[in-house]
């Protein structure tokens, strides 16, 4: 499981001509499997996305498939870790 923290490195206004793209991209990536939840950061200085993939590099390779990060919009932190506990909704992620 990883967590993917976006923080927009340009402003909004370059942020938002990509923002239809960006949401394709989150489409496909939900479609596949690979996203499994994402939003917006408060205040809107970038977002997060939950993940899950085989390894951390099959994630770097997706995050280069976003228009944020092809056009330098947005620095990417990727955090891996194990949900132990989790509300009963939430028990598919348990590890």
């Amino acid at each position: 499981m990883f967590i993917i923290s976006l923080n927009y490195i340009k402003p909004l206004e370059e942020v938002d001509t990509l923002l239809v793209e960006h949401v394709e991209y989150l489409k496909e990536q939900y479609r596949l499997g690979s996203f499994l939840a994402s939003g917006r950061k408060t205040p809107r200085i970038g977002g997060v996305i939950l993940a899950s993939a085989v390894s951390r590099e099959e994630i770097e390779t997706i995050i280069t498939l976003d228009p944020f990060y092809r056009h330098g919009v947005a620095e990417y932190e990727i955090t891996e870790f194990s949900p132990t506990m989790t509300v009963d909704a939430l028990e598919f992620l348990r590890e």
